[in-house]
């Protein structure tokens, strides 16, 4: 039977497909195969040790990466680390040392972040592996990964989310935004407790899974 067009397009995505091989990562069991430079903790180089910072993250040569931007304003002075195990988690739940479910919440923000979060279920990371999953209500979920500044319209949904989870919960603030504020307001850490920092703005998948290992115990 001519399959016609559409038959050789389909094997020819067949041929392709089997030449690539395996593409998901082996990370945290193995090396990140790749990162976004300037998702990463910017370190210090040479010369002005006090560049021109727009959120003030920058002093003396150190950086806090939680109100870091990701401009790149400061470079050459400063370039990015390539490290993505700058994550902080301020408590351990081992029970989800198996499996996750993460609820995922927009608290204003730009979209990037969403979009670094979205990107564990795609095939590159496939956070399925992992025993992450992403579930549709808070009454199901384990964690509340936040994105975005705090907003007033947001402000409200944000706690019925948190207090429809169960114990244990953790919240996760994810990205500059959500932990400090950034340039444009609020942290959400201003009616929440957040008990995991993700920096980066956005942060790169691979800095989001670390964070979720490190809640877990098992980074």
């Amino acid at each position: 039977m001519d399959l016609g067009d559409g038959g050789y397009r389909m094997k020819a995505w067949i041929l392709r497909s089997l030449r690539k091989g395996i593409v998901t990562t082996k990370f945290p069991a193995g090396k990140n195969e790749a990162v976004s430079p300037w998702s990463t903790i910017p370190v210090y180089r040479s010369g002005d040790r006090n560049p021109y910072c727009p959120s003030s993250a920058i002093k003396d040569g150190s950086v806090t990466h939680g109100s870091c931007i990701s401009c790149g304003m400061c470079f050459p002075n400063f370039e990015p680390s390539m490290d993505v195990h700058t994550s902080q988690s301020g408590k351990v739940i081992r029970e989800l040392g198996k499996s996750i479910k993460i609820y995922a919440i927009d608290s204003g923000s730009c979209g990037a972040c969403n979009l670094e979060i979205m990107s564990l279920s795609s095939p590159q990371y496939d956070g399925t592996r992992l025993g992450i999953t992403f579930t549709n209500t808070p009454r199901q979920a384990d964690a509340l990964m936040i994105s975005g500044v705090l907003t007033e319209g947001m402000r409200e949904a944000l706690l019925r989310a948190y207090d429809s989870m169960a114990e244990p919960r953790a919240v996760f603030a994810t990205g500059a935004c959500a932990i400090s504020g950034g340039i444009l307001g609020k942290s959400v850490s201003t009616i929440l407790n957040t008990d995991v920092i993700v920096p980066g703005c956005p942060p790169d998948p691979f800095v989001i899974i670390d964070s979720i290992q490190k809640l877990r115990g098992r980074q």
